[in-house]
């Protein structure tokens, strides 16, 4: 990943974090609530790991094609899942930005794009990787992902009417609820920041 080092730290930790959390979530639940924490959890693990910074471990040249091919089978499980609805459209988006993210990030996609990027924090200051475009569209789709989910993340007063026609039950009830989506919150936010960096 491009940028400060501290960024490559901290997004290393907030995606670690947050991919053990959901690994977390994987033992219980309904099947489709857990299958939506597997997901969560590769997604935050490999997030984790492509946020390594370069001056701690320099990622060998074969390994994005891994996360191609890692996140390519993602998104074809979230395309066989998509019918279920939930989150699978966003896990299909999310496994398809991250196969991008890999094949840009990879030594020689520069060449291939024009660009002057040549993998894990090894291009020059200011060097762009990927098609401007697709990761515009990228950006704006993660960035208007984190205001939703930040939104739905403040809490309504007791016995409030909520947009479904439900009552919002009284202190305490769905922390768990609440905790996966600060940890969906939080992935957007960290997608959203290696997609600026990239």
């Amino acid at each position: 990943m491009h940028g400060p080092a501290l960024s490559g730290w901290l997004l290393m930790a907030l995606c670690g974090a947050t991919g053990a959390y959901c690994l977390l979530r994987t033992r219980t639940g309904t099947e489709r609530e857990r299958r939506s924490a597997r997901a969560e959890a590769l997604m935050g693990f490999g997030m984790a790991s492509m946020a390594v910074p370069a001056a701690l471990y320099t990622l060998p040249e074969w390994m994005w094609l891994v996360y191609a091919v890692v996140f390519g089978a993602a998104a074809l499980h979230a395309v066989a899942h998509a019918r279920d609805g939930g989150h699978h459209l966003h896990h299909l988006v999310g496994s398809l930005a991250m196969v991008y993210m890999a094949l840009a990030m990879a030594p020689g996609a520069a060449h291939a794009t024009g660009g002057g990027h040549s993998g894990h924090g090894a291009g020059t200051a200011g060097s762009a990787g990927g098609v401007p475009v697709l990761t515009g569209a990228l950006l704006v789709y993660y960035g208007l992902y984190v205001l939703r989910s930040a939104g739905r993340l403040i809490p309504a007063p007791a016995g409030v009417s909520v947009g479904g026609g439900g009552v919002v039950a009284g202190p305490g009830s769905g922390e768990r609820t609440d905790l996966a989506l600060a940890c969906r919150t939080a992935m957007g936010t960290a997608m959203f920041a290696m997609l600026l960096t990239l």
